[in-house]
């Protein structure tokens, strides 16, 4: 028979015949109290996510600048579990450029992206579900240290979190066992389709629910960070995937952790909603900021380039705007032009102070559009920008 350890506000904690305690938790959503504060504190994140949700609408071509926010999502998701790859990197070896980074952290970080994207397009056709988040996390681990967590499969033995080397006995939480797990999974997902609650506090909701049902052997974090974008997409709170938590986290990571289990242990809901709305609020603006001084960079630039008859120039200033590094080869490939048509176009980039030179190899020359790096590379906002 199991035996209880103890109830917290948010859950129980029930010992098992095998001698550890897991955290059951409560269903959603719990009793929130709406003090003033946390009102104000939902009100801007939901006023600074609508500029964001403007600003997108805006975008000329909103394809080309959620390509980079969307890395830049999953270098800082994948950064918080220990991966060290940086954007740079990233896009580099998406553009054909040797980098020195481990093959192993390169693509864990590019699943993440391959797993976002894939989410994005599936929504088309399939609602956020189990069914969903599992092919996401299919996606997301397949072929990369932790592939033997059955990439795409719900855990069927236990799992825990602990520092390394940690046993259930000395764990600091252990989730749901997997014979009780597809019961709280299933909750969930009808938690999902609520209509309840505002979305935004619907979303903090779901995520801690995730991360405390830990339903996979290896992925939950960035599976859960996933679902918080594909989430506010579905719900039609923004128009594309411009917004992103995980460099929020990352700079914040103590709090973001310490949050999450002051809710296990003392259902401090109002401390997390306070936290995660800010995160929204400040991502928001920092969204916001990055696409209008990009767009604003690009628009210089397109002015730069006009009227020199031909189209390459411009079309290449389309691929730096998607990925700021770029070979004289991969243009050639890209837009199907001869080698010396390519090889023009990027040295009138050049010329305009667009392009600059990053590598000494003279079999294939990398460039990149550094202004726009340097945007993408600049760390999160935690701090409200002045008043509008």
């Amino acid at each position: 028979m199991k035996t209880t350890r103890g109830v917290t506000p948010t859950g129980r904690w029930i010992r098992t015949l095998e001698g550890y305690a897991a955290f059951h938790p409560n269903d959603l959503p719990p009793k929130l109290e709406w003090t003033p504060t946390l009102v104000r504190a939902l009100a801007d994140a939901i006023h600074r996510l609508g500029q964001l949700a403007g600003e997108g609408r805006r975008l000329a071509s909103p394809h080309l600048l959620i390509r980079p926010f969307v890395r830049r999502e999953a270098v800082y998701s994948s950064r918080i579990e220990g991966t060290q790859a940086t954007l740079g990197e990233l896009l580099a070896a998406e553009a054909g450029v040797a980098v020195e980074r481990s093959p192993d952290d390169l693509r864990e970080v590019g699943n993440y992206v391959i797993a976002l994207e894939y989410g994005v397009e599936r929504l088309r056709s399939l609602p956020l579900s189990l069914r969903l988040v599992k092919e996401l996390h299919g996606k997301l681990m397949r072929g990369v240290r932790g592939e033997h967590a059955t990439p795409g499969e719900f855990r069927r033995s236990q799992n825990w979190i602990g520092r390394p080397g940690s046993t259930l006995a000395d764990a600091s939480y252990v989730p749901p066992p997997p014979h009780e797990m597809m019961e709280y999974l299933s909750r969930w997902e009808r938690f999902l389709h609520d209509q309840s609650l505002p979305l935004l506090a619907q979303a903090a909701l779901l995520h801690y629910q995730f991360e405390a049902i830990h339903p996979f052997l290896d992925g939950n974090g960035r599976v859960g960070r996933l679902l918080i974008t594909l989430f506010l997409v579905e719900r039609q709170m923004l128009p594309t995937p411009l917004l992103y938590l995980s460099a929020f986290f990352d700079a914040t990571r103590r709090d973001y952790y310490d949050g999450l289990k002051a809710v296990t242990e003392r259902g401090d809901w109002d401390g997390w909603l306070h936290y995660f709305f800010n995160g929204v609020a400040r991502q928001s603006e920092d969204a916001v900021s990055r696409a209008e001084r990009m767009n604003e960079l690009l628009a210089r630039w397109r002015d730069k380039l006009a009227g020199g008859g031909s189209k390459v120039p411009l079309l290449i200033l389309d691929m730096a705007s998607a990925n700021p590094y770029l070979t004289v080869r991969g243009v050639e490939r890209k837009l199907r032009v001869a080698y010396n048509t390519a090889l023009g176009g990027v040295e009138k980039l050049q010329k305009a102070a667009i392009l600059v030179e990053v590598s000494e190899s003279k079999r294939d020359r990398v460039y990149c559009a550094k202004a726009l790096l340097d945007i993408l590379e600049e760390p999160a906002r935690l701090t409200p920008m002045e008043s509008d």
